[in-house]
């Protein structure tokens, strides 16, 4: 039996644990190429782990393949880049579309369903969505794994920075951007 190519509804408290699921096998099959083992041990507690808000504000997508979540991703209109340091002043307060760009977050790919255009997908579904409040631009906080992906679709690096997690590991991210393109 074939199955049904994947769907992209916005998540649902119900998904939260499919996710994680998704989140820590991805962390864990792909960070070994690009970071050691502490830090990628590190990024599937601090990293791997669901943004509440983005689901609860609408804006985080889900891949389900016959009731199967393999994919996860979104964007949001509040002050949060990334998680993994901790909370930071401003994280919950929404972002103002005529001058800030919003962000696309947390992106992941079970590492069996990688290279099938699911975070093309979520990355195209979160620009149409920010462009429709809108926001002229997106920013994010890449770790080293989405780095080509990003490139793919358009954004362009603006710096390198480096995270420390509450565990005292680090980990290198790169700051990316693009223009939302007009309808």
């Amino acid at each position: 039996m074939k199955l049904a190519g994947p769907v992209l509804p916005v998540a649902a408290d119900a998904d939260i644990d499919a996710i994680a699921e998704v989140m820590r096998a991805s962390v864990l099959e792909l960070f070994p190429q690009f970071y050691d083992e502490r830090q990628t041990a590190s990024a599937a507690v601090h990293v791997a782990h669901v943004d509440p808000t983005l689901i609860s504000d609408g804006t985080y997508f889900v891949h389900d393949v016959g009731g199967e979540i393999v994919g996860c991703g979104g964007w949001s209109r509040r002050g949060r880049l990334y998680v993994g340091s901790g909370d930071h002043e401003g994280d919950d307060r929404f972002l103002d579309p005529r001058t800030e760009a919003a962000h696309i977050r947390a992106m992941f790919i079970r590492p069996d369903w990688t290279r099938r255009g699911l975070g093309r997908a979520i990355l195209e579904a979160g620009h149409d969505a920010a462009r429709s409040e809108g926001f002229q631009r997106l920013d994010l906080g890449a770790t080293l794994p989405g780095v080509p992906l990003y490139r793919a679709f358009g954004f362009h690096e603006v710096e390198r920075f480096v995270v420390t997690m509450p565990d005292g590991a680090t980990l290198e991210g790169v700051t990316m951007e693009r223009p939302i393109d007009p309808l």
